[in-house]
């Protein structure tokens, strides 16, 4: 596999004869949906020729090119800050994102969030992609957070966080000490009608589920090591918060704390399949200094 200006090239090794279609499936372990929707809008080649909407036999030996690198803007204003790389390849880029700064704009032409750092650290590099997020942190949460670099990447690791085969994993410390010290919070989550904000365990919101367990009990509190099975916006605050266990200086959820100026929750590592590689990745993201003490 190699990248040839804004295409990526692959020699063929499959031991049987296949369609094209079956070939991406199962080298490039993308499902039927995502190739359909991929070969809508980006152009595939077999043995140097394009094949329109055709499906040809793949042998081995042969040469299957995506055009997986094509120049394009998403009108995310490129804003200079530093940035914590964790990971990046072609395809992909992980970050330790800071605290204070918000995943994405929320409305045209805002500035100061960890997209607009990325969109000016692609200018940097020459890549003319649009700011492809696989997944969000709370503006004052830190840690490790993923980014696709084209459409295949995004439409591939969408599917598989939607499959709950990227793991994120959290480390937060709360009031109090858990008992049982490790265990399943299995609650719906929905809006709080008197809150714009707020999220509560509301028996017509959507299906959460977030697993903890105590890593160090700290006098009168408890850092605790958390991964989710969903998604939910403020997931991991509401769930702690509702077994009676706030996060440590969440003003939101429960309150703020002498000892930090925010929530203490870090997101500490994350796994997943590389989308085009197959690679099994583990990233993890240091603790920020504002929770060294709770390490």
């Amino acid at each position: 596999m190699k990248r040839k200006g804004t295409w990526l090239e692959f020699q063929a090794e499959n031991k049987n004869p296949m369609h094209v279609n079956e070939w991406l499936r199962e080298s490039v372990k993308a499902s039927q949906g995502v190739i359909s929707q991929y070969r809508k809008q980006h152009g595939l080649m077999v043995n140097h020729a394009s094949i329109g909407s055709a499906n040809p036999i793949v042998a081995a030996g042969d040469t299957v090119a995506l055009e997986v690198f094509r120049q394009e803007k998403d009108g995310t204003i490129p804003e200079y800050k530093e940035l914590s790389i964790l990971y990046e390849d072609d395809h992909l880029i992980a970050i330790n994102k800071p605290a204070g700064m918000k995943t994405h704009p929320n409305e045209p032409g805002e500035t100061g969030t960890l997209a607009n750092a990325l969109a000016f650290h692609y200018m940097m590099q020459g890549e003319d992609t649009p700011v492809r997020i696989v997944h969000r942190l709370d503006e004052d949460t830190t840690g490790a957070i993923l980014f696709a670099k084209h459409a295949l990447s995004q439409a591939i690791m969408d599917r598989d966080l939607q499959d709950h085969s990227i793991f994120r994993t959290y480390s937060a410390v709360v009031n109090g000490v858990p008992d049982p010290p490790a265990g399943t919070i299995a609650e719906p989550i929905g809006r709080d009608r008197h809150h714009p904000s707020r999220r509560r365990v509301s028996p017509g919101g959507q299906a959460a589920v977030t697993h903890y367990e105590t890593v160090k009990v700290l006098n009168s509190s408890a850092l605790l090591k958390i991964r989710l099975e969903t998604g939910r916006t403020h997931q991991i605050r509401v769930h702690l918060s509702h077994i009676g266990h706030s996060i440590i200086g969440d003003p939101l959820y429960g309150r703020p704390s002498s000892k930090i100026s925010r929530q203490a929750l870090h997101a500490s590592a994350i796994s997943f399949r590389h989308p085009i590689t197959g690679e099994d990745l583990l990233l993890t993201a240091p603790f920020p200094e504002d929770m060294k003490e709770w390490e």
